[in-house]
């Protein structure tokens, strides 16, 4: 299944980056470092930054939901013991004197 939705997106870039082979000068402002890299390289490497930026952003934010998932885990367990707890001193009581009826 991956590779069904893998291989037109690689064909799609290898497109991209056969179609756009002019050269543009990359600048690092406020410094005078400059680079010059092929128009597809600088768009994919654009494009790689936002993907990894906005990935952190949504770990950074979904923190809060994990930590509340895992605190209603946890005390759904508690509940689960108690219950399970009182259902053993039913059962106990229920053994040492039968319902009458």
């Amino acid at each position: 299944m991956r590779l069904v939705i893998a291989t037109p997106f690689l064909l799609f870039l290898i497109l991209f980056v056969l179609s756009n082979r002019e050269q543009v000068a990359i600048g690092l402002w406020p410094t005078d470092v400059s680079w010059d890299v092929p128009l597809s390289i600088a768009v994919l490497i654009a494009a790689a930054i936002a993907f990894v930026l906005g990935a952190i952003l949504v770990w950074v934010t979904e923190l809060g939901q994990r930590r509340r998932a895992r605190r209603a885990e946890a005390h759904v367990r508690m509940l689960e013991e108690q219950v399970a707890e009182l259902k053993a001193r039913i059962g106990a009581r229920e053994a040492i004197a039968p319902p009458v009826g």
